[in-house]
């Protein structure tokens, strides 16, 4: 059996030209990174600004397993099915985090015969958006530093420096850290903690900035410290955000890519939906729904996390709406959420199962809660049995909705047309009636008590001392009436991971709150998510290597 990377290089690649023609692209608009990679200039979208958008299909999962479940492979395997069945579609995805392609889920480009390629440039460096982003980010910090080391006229307290240092990569050791060591040359010593790009409230800014004006203002309106009476400093004070902007000048602009069949595909920014809001771009999506009648995205991890902020985040800040809803689930993910430890998911437990759907039913419930139309993917593995299959028919039967067997892993595009023909069944039988779970002008502790009990179903909510002193901070700065973003586990629905399937009578803990004024929300941090993970015991990085010749070997 061919691994993932072995089927990627199998494949010969279109011209990513050719791929730009066929989405009605002109040459000038093609930013060429060699002759598989691009970025998409300004020049396309004022071109196409006036064309009718597309279709929206938001793909999001049910809670899963730490192997993940393959919703980016069935995001891809969807858009080649669209393809077979005569569709005009395109995928617009994230880019991977070098974190977890080195962690534990290795490469983020799809799987088996649903990829987007070239999956190791993607998987790696890709076109330098993760770089850019991290370098923006660390020279505010930088330029924060010199200011306190050149007299500090702004009077900033060292106590109370907000931004953080960031690097693309799982590292625990710089979660703590001291800067300034070494005598007065070096600095003014303080405490000081990295988080992973992916988590950086710069990676949100360029994932919901409209255009580089809007960038740059965002930039400047990053809170990064208060001062010694107590007053907020933001980047525009230290004079950051143009030089911020110029490293971003590139990183802004989509990035076209294809499929293993062809299908195009527009992959930009990388924020992550437990510790972020877990979208890609609002330009990547908005250029997609321009350039073709379907586009098709999706959000990170399960519907509580990624789809919930996809809705009540970026569709509220970039006026768009969903018309179709598609849930990921697998049998070993049900079966894990029903108490199978992850060693024993391959063998069939169908009472497991049983147990388990009903985690299914939540994120279905969930999602028809926004007012968009719902398909159930269930993205079938070789261990799955026609008994366990026969519980998740009999489920969505009593949901009311409708559903389909996914195979694209292992078939491409042919393995997803049963999926794909529901998806547009879906779409032109039932009318989206779009709205965020709760109202723009509502208080942040309002906002959070919503989302705890309308999607993770909690019985209330707890807000430490020290949550409640940084929500009144927020509130004098104005920050009471933005979205929020709440930083959760991934692996239940509540924000303890060991209770799954669906919990109740359990309440949701909310342990410090941040204002991101740039990006335009608050991060309410539940429970104790990490803003920068850690490795694994055997890391994926261990199986990944390059030969003689230059080829990459291990990554999946």
């Amino acid at each position: 059996m061919l691994t993932d990377i072995e089927i990627a290089q199998s494949v010969e690649l279109k011209p990513i030209k050719e791929i730009g023609e066929k989405l009605g692209l002109l040459e000038e608009e093609l930013e060429f990174y060699g002759r598989y990679k691009a970025k998409i200039s300004d020049k396309a979208m004022s071109r196409l600004k006036d064309r009718r958008d597309g279709k929206l299909i938001l793909v999001t999962a049910i809670n899963p397993t730490p192997a993940g479940e393959g919703k980016t492979t069935t995001t891809a395997g969807l858009g080649q099915a669209m393809a077979k069945i005569g569709k005009n579609a395109i995928i617009a995805l994230r880019e991977p985090s070098l974190g977890p392609v080195f962690g534990i889920k290795g490469g983020a480009a799809g799987g088996g015969y649903a990829q987007v390629l070239p999956m190791e440039d993607i998987n790696l460096h890709f076109t330098g958006d993760m770089h850019a982003i991290t370098s923006a980010n660390n020279l505010c910090c930088a330029m924060l530093d010199n200011h306190l080391q050149q007299g500090n006229p702004l009077g900033i307290d060292p106590r109370r420096i907000l931004i953080k240092r960031c690097l693309d990569m799982n590292d625990r050791a710089l979660r703590n850290v001291i800067v300034g060591l070494g005598g007065k040359i070096n600095g003014v010593p303080r405490e000081d903690n990295f988080i992973i790009t992916v988590a950086s409230e710069v990676m949100a800014i360029l994932c919901l900035a409209k255009d580089t004006v809007d960038l740059k203002e965002r930039l400047g309106n990053i809170l990064i410290a208060y001062d010694y009476e107590g007053k907020p400093v933001y980047a525009r004070d230290i004079k950051a955000q143009g030089a911020m902007a110029a490293l971003l000048r590139d990183a802004i602009n989509p990035n076209l890519v294809q499929t293993i069949e062809g299908t195009p595909a527009i992959m930009h920014g990388g924020p992550f939906a437990n510790i972020a809001h877990g979208c890609n771009s609002v330009r990547a999506t908005r250029l997609a729904l321009k350039l073709a009648d379907y586009c098709i995205t999706e959000a990170g991890f399960g519907s509580d996390l990624g789809a919930e902020k996809f809705m009540d985040i970026k569709c509220r800040m970039a006026g768009l709406a969903p018309d179709c809803v598609v849930v990921v689930a697998t049998v070993r993910a049900l079966k894990y959420n029903g108490g199978v430890p992850k060693a024993e998911l391959s063998t069939e437990n169908v009472e497991a199962l049983k147990k388990g759907i009903v985690n299914l039913k939540a994120h279905v419930e969930n999602m028809h809660k926004f007012g968009v139309p719902v398909v159930v993917a269930i993205n079938r593995f070789g261990t799955d049995t026609d008994a366990e299959l026969g519980v998740i028919d009999s489920c969505c039967r009593e949901l009311g909705v409708s559903y389909a067997l996914s195979e694209v892993f292992g078939k491409g595009g042919e393995g997803g047309m049963e999926l794909a023909k529901t998806v547009c069944d879906v779409i032109d039988c039932k009318k989206s009636k779009f709205a965020p779970i709760y109202p723009d002008d509502a208080p942040v502790e309002e906002k959070i008590n919503d989302i705890a009990s309308k999607i993770y179903g909690a019985a209330g909510v707890a807000f430490t001392n020290q949550a409640n002193k940084s929500l009144k901070e927020i509130k004098a700065l104005g920050g009471d009436k933005m979205p929020v973003c709440i930083a959760k586990t991934q692996y239940s629905l509540s924000d303890d991971p060991t209770l799954l399937g669906r919990p109740t009578g359990f309440t949701v803990t909310i342990r410090d709150l941040k204002l991101s004024s740039g990006a335009g929300f608050v991060v309410a941090y539940a429970g104790d998510i990490m803003t920068m993970p850690g490795l694994p015991k055997v890391p994926a990085a261990e199986k990944i290597d390059v030969d003689d010749n230059a080829v990459i070997h291990g990554l999946f």
